[in-house]
């Protein structure tokens, strides 16, 4: 099989075993998805649920969160790890919103960049989810996956990126990570990948047994 063959067949059998391709961060407003992505970077989606309920319960607004004191934002996302960083930038991006965009997240790749610690992952994440574009989101799950089927190769973000708009049809692309998400937490896991039950066993390059 080719590589577009195998992800079309993995892109089957995912929309099959996941019907509802949804997004595992919880939040109302699109810049609540925005700040979301960005604390969830080297921290689980769970815990960063637990974090932006408190950092959105307090800053309800994207007025009160760009007028908040960086130290109590610290203090509230210092669960998520390199804490003193993401508070700086969820403020600044905040400030940045209002100042520049109107208080409206930018819906296209080249304007989400210009905001402080956003990347092309959480920018294709809003992108998909909250404009309906296509998006190509490659977390880790996506990277991991997408390399043991041998659709992509390397570790780097911008090129698996890459190497998937070629493979992967846009209509196809926002639903599929998510699902490569679902799928990577159930069965092809980071440590233990449970190839006994995994739907893509007879697709997949590198399976363990």
């Amino acid at each position: 099989m080719t590589k577009k063959q195998i992800t079309l067949e993995a892109v089957a059998r995912l929309k099959e075993k996941y019907p509802q391709a949804v997004c595992s961060l919880t939040y109302t407003k699109p810049y609540e998805l925005l700040i979301a992505t960005r604390l969830s970077a080297q921290c689980t989606d769970a815990r960063v649920n637990i974090v932006t309920k408190e950092l959105f319960s307090k800053y309800p607004t994207l007025e009160s969160l760009a007028q908040a004191d960086i130290g109590g934002v610290e203090e509230i996302v210092k669960p998520c790890g390199l804490y003193k960083m993401k508070a700086k930038q969820v403020v600044q991006a905040a400030q940045m919103l209002l100042t520049q965009y109107g208080g409206v997240v930018p819906d296209s790749m080249e304007e989400l960049l210009k905001l402080p610690g956003i990347g092309r992952k959480t920018a294709n994440l809003i992108l998909g989810d909250v404009y309906g574009q296509p998006s190509y989101v490659t977390d880790t799950h996506c990277i991991r996956i997408c390399g043991r089927l041998g659709i992509t190769q390397g570790s780097d973000p911008v090129k698996v990126e890459q190497q998937l708009r070629k493979v992967l049809p846009p209509e196809e692309s926002g639903d599929f990570c998510h699902r490569l998400v679902l799928f990577g937490r159930e069965v092809c896991k980071a440590r233990k990948p449970e190839c006994g039950v995994c739907p893509l066993y007879d697709i997949c390059k590198n399976r363990v047994f």
